[in-house]
């Protein structure tokens, strides 16, 4: 875990210093990779001492600040609510990556064709739609104008964005006269 300190007027000690990082080892098991950065930010206000704790984990900004007569406590309640952010945050994407189902397991598994190949129309009403490929597509924020644009330039034969007025979003799709339809909620 790297460390950034700033104080505002206060000097910060060498044994401020040790106090956080001490208390960050004892939470360190959390944070088992090393691409956290905690800001640790000092500050004295007449005979208030505030302690203020950013740190930047997984994506994920975690903030705490506490004010005490003690900086040394201060310092101590705001990792404090930082571990308990921590732990609520690692529980969320654990719980999160565990709940999630294999797609074997939601996915039908395919019918093999019977018969000669010819398919009865009686068979072919009973039969429920399947769902063939599923993608992901990232959704930026634009006008429609720009929308066709990206859609005249591209292969596929709609394109989803959410629209930068509205804040709404939209699938804009080709019409088989050559003209764009818009599709919005």
């Amino acid at each position: 875990m790297k460390f950034e300190y700033t104080g505002r007027h206060v000097d910060v000690t060498d044994a401020l210093r040790r106090h956080v990082e001490d208390h960050f080892s004892k939470i360190d098991h959390i944070f088992n990779d090393s691409t956290a950065n905690a800001h640790v930010i000092m500050e004295v206000e007449k005979n208030r001492q505030k302690g203020e704790i950013l740190l930047h984990w997984r994506e994920h900004a975690l903030t705490a600040s506490d004010t005490n007569a003690d900086m040394y406590q201060a310092l101590s309640r705001a990792i404090a609510k930082i571990e308990k952010q921590a732990v609520k945050l690692k529980k969320k994407i654990i719980d999160r990556n565990q709940k999630a189902m294999p797609t074997s397991a939601v996915a039908p598994t395919p019918e093999p064709p019977q018969g000669d190949g010819r398919e009865d129309s009686a068979a072919t009403a009973t039969r429920t739609p399947r769902i063939v490929m599923a993608r992901r597509y990232a959704v930026k924020p634009m006008t429609p104008e720009e929308a066709a644009m990206h859609l005249s330039e591209d292969a596929n034969q709609f394109f989803v964005f959410r629209d930068s007025d509205t804040n709404r979003i939209g699938v804009l799709y080709k019409r088989d006269n050559g003209d764009f339809g818009l599709i919005e909620p």
